[in-house]
């Protein structure tokens, strides 16, 4: 019997939503985590047999300790739930911007990635899987790449704030490894959601980046970690 579980944070909608599905459809109970408890069921609905509404806001650290109850087991963590609020370079960007930015992006990272660190443990191949951006690279930010034109310090809270979920990523792989924990970064490239303006006109399917996320989720125990990966499987520089 099947009884591998996953949790997805901001699964109602987007990449998250389609790494859910994907999960599901490899036989994983699929938490399906989401601020909106009517949203994220509605999600559930949608996704089918296999997923579960876990109502999960990052920001909250008593939400957060009361959804780890929920879960005895976790075999698969996808940190997917994440903002940018603006397409603001540094100059001109709030200090607020920052820490919104940051409270979710990367604090929230943290607090349920230790909350859920127990339930992980239960598991003989657990997997930690963070949801991060091309943008974050400095190596691309600063030469040709395949993913966006560079030279641009546009969205800066957003793109920093991936910067320091990537350190977390080398930072949690390292102190987990020899647990046997496989943690990795993805780089989905620009997708059609919602996460920021223009986004839904000029992004890829969100799918296909989910692809990418369900990969990294289901890595042999020979398979790598403290990567960063773009969602075709190649390496991206840090």
């Amino acid at each position: 019997m099947n009884d591998r579980t996953a949790l997805v944070t901001g699964a109602n909608k987007g990449i998250g939503k389609h790494i859910a599905r994907l999960l599901v459809a490899e036989g994983f109970t699929v938490y399906v985590g989401a601020r909106d408890a009517g949203r994220g069921q509605r999600a559930v609905e949608e996704i089918g047999a296999g997923a579960r509404p876990l109502v999960l806001d990052v920001t909250d650290p008593d939400g957060i300790a009361k959804a780890a109850t929920q879960v005895d087991r976790l075999d698969v963590l996808v940190n997917n739930a994440g903002v940018a609020l603006s397409l603001a370079p540094p100059a001109e960007a709030g200090v607020e911007e920052f820490r919104r930015t940051y409270e979710t992006n990367v604090f929230g990272v943290v607090a349920v990635t230790n909350a859920f660190l127990p339930a992980l443990r239960r598991s003989p191949h657990p997997r930690i899987v963070n949801v991060s951006s091309g943008t974050a690279s400095l190596a691309w930010s600063t030469n040709p790449n395949p993913q966006f034109t560079p030279g641009s310090g546009r969205a800066a809270a957003y793109r920093s704030s991936k910067a320091a979920l990537n350190a977390l990523t080398v930072l949690y792989a390292q102190t987990l490894a020899e647990e046997g924990f496989k943690v990795n970064a993805l780089a989905p490239g620009a997708r059609a959601t919602d996460l920021t303006p223009g986004a839904a006109a000029v992004g890829g399917d969100p799918a296909e980046a989910a692809h990418g996320a369900l990969r990294l989720a289901l890595l042999p125990d020979d398979g790598p970690t403290g990567g960063f990966f773009s969602w075709d499987a190649t390496p991206v520089p840090w």
